[in-house]
């Protein structure tokens, strides 16, 4: 079913500026890239390789990973001593979980992250059960893949450590196999950091124009409050299942791991999504308190229809259920019915039609038609350079680029940094340029300059991002290109 809604739902906007990042990256498969580990470019150039670079192709992985995710949350159940009630409470809670229909409609880290913390957590809970060193094995299996998806899994991994050192389970450090499955970890992450020693760890850098950019905007109390959205109908059951581990001897170490994740993450100012990995387990444990502790039918049978009616109302909140002009007049209703601004508010600290996620989602295809009809409008195409300023342009160009058999775009930001020519062409004569407004360095590098387009799309993120057509150089284009050159030292 989780499967079937995201994929029901995944042509109602289009391509999200990350995404076209991220499926980018399959078009460059390497053991790292300038913000992320390298195995989302991987997955993306698996997919690319059976099924192309259409929104279906992009949509198609998450939404399975969904599904995968009741599957072991589901498993997790069974080890707390959860069955067929509490077991399907546990999956109609997954499906509604808010933070989980919003992160599977996307072909990001995020889901992956989700996924990977879940099953990381049931191999931790099965040891704790069986003792068995296979587990273990397992544990270091997930845990590098984990670390070849996000870095953010070293919280889970010091949260759990420390969980497990408050607890009985704690001989577990004195276990051999711990630290082979240590080593599995490395082996898997080491061509990684290799990659990271080589191109001057770029993540430092990420982590710096993270802080600068977004971090800074987060409010506590604002994290606290996102909380209670990121699980909306399913909050009862995430204190319900924290009250449960917490009572219980032999799994006291994962509430003690939750609030630990929770504590860091409040005092360190992280986004609020970044929680997002507790929630399954903490679901998983709640739907077994429920069910040891409400007998009557009528109760049983509401539990889950009240989950699923308080989710209905607010679900295009999570899913774009909607198109475009739906998704405004909802969001536009919430507010003027219901005073609320829900969603709305993006990283900056601004206000808009649409969730700055959504807004991200509109745009791509009319800046692509627009530089495809300026590019084969030109001449001689061997003679033509796209540039595009950030990476959702030059994403679009990359991946949606492809229908339209426009070549590959050259830019400074993200990845993108890594794939850019040293030297252009001394024959280069046209330079589409994409960017929001035309550089005093570029104009008067041209003696002609055309506005061939710009995104007409008002609730689009990118509204107003033009496609100019410079040509008739002042200067050659593969000196400009080496100023450039000297000026962008950093992907960021």
């Amino acid at each position: 079913m989780n499967v079937l809604i995201h994929l029901a739902v995944h042509a109602n906007l289009e391509y999200h500026r990350d995404e076209l990042l991220y499926f980018a990256l399959g078009n460059h498969p390497a053991f790292g890239y300038a913000t992320v580990p390298p195995l989302i470019g991987w997955i993306a150039w698996v997919m690319q390789s059976f099924f192309g670079h259409g929104l279906f192709a992009v949509k198609l992985f998450p939404a399975l990973l969904s599904g995968a995710l009741i599957l072991v949350t589901d498993r997790i159940t069974i080890s707390f001593g959860g069955k067929g009630y509490a077991r399907v409470l546990t999956a109609v809670a997954i499906l509604c979980l808010p933070v989980g229909l919003r992160a599977f409609h996307l072909f990001q880290p995020v889901p992956i992250d989700l996924f990977l913390w879940t099953l990381l957590c049931y191999m931790v809970i099965r040891y704790v059960e069986t003792t068995k060193d296979r587990y273990l094995y397992l544990a270091g299996l997930v845990t590098g893949i984990a670390l070849l998806n996000k870095y953010l899994i070293l919280l889970l991994l010091l949260a759990l450590s420390i969980g497990l050192l408050c607890s009985p389970h704690r001989i577990v450090f004195k276990r051999k196999a711990l630290y082979l499955s240590a080593g599995i970890t490395f082996l898997l992450i080491l061509p990684n950091m290799l990659w990271q020693w080589d191109h001057d760890f770029p993540v430092l850098g990420h982590m710096a124009a993270l802080q600068e950019n977004q971090l800074v905007y987060v409010d506590r109390i604002g994290f606290v409050m996102e909380q209670l959205l990121l699980t909306f109908s399913v909050c009862f059951l995430v204190v319900a299942g924290w009250v449960f581990l917490a009572k219980q001897r032999q799994y006291r170490f994962l509430a003690i791991t939750a609030t630990l994740v929770f504590l860091v993450l409040l005092a360190l100012q992280g986004k609020s999504y970044y929680t997002i990995g507790v929630y399954p387990f903490l679901v998983a444990a709640g739907s077994v308190a429920v069910a040891r502790t409400v007998y009557n039918v009528l109760f049983r049978v509401m539990i889950p229809l009240v989950v699923v009616g308080l989710t209905l109302p607010a679900l295009p909140i999570g899913v774009p259920v909607y198109k475009e002009d739906g998704l405004i007049a909802y969001f536009k209703r919430l507010e003027t019915e219901y005073g609320l601004e829900i969603g709305r508010r993006f990283e900056d600290g601004t206000v808009h039609a649409l969730p700055q996620d959504y807004a991200d989602q509109l745009g791509w295809e009319e800046l692509t038609a627009i530089t495809s009809k300026a590019y084969h409008a030109l001449p001689d195409k061997d003679k033509v350079v796209i540039y595009a300023e950030n990476y959702g342009q030059a994403g679009a160009i990359a991946v949606i680029g492809k229908r339209y058999g426009l070549p590959e775009p050259i830019s400074f930001h993200e990845s993108f940094f890594y794939w850019k020519p040293d030297v252009l062409s001394k024959d280069v004569e046209y330079f589409i340029y994409i960017n929001d407004e035309l550089g005093t360095d570029v104009e008067a590098a041209f003696d002609k300059i055309e506005v061939a387009g710009r995104i007409t799309n008002v609730n689009a993120r990118e509204f107003g991002t033009t496609v100019y057509v410079c040509s008739e150089p002042i200067i050659p284009v593969r000196v400009l290109w080496e100023k450039a050159l000297e000026m962008r030292t950093d992907p960021f």
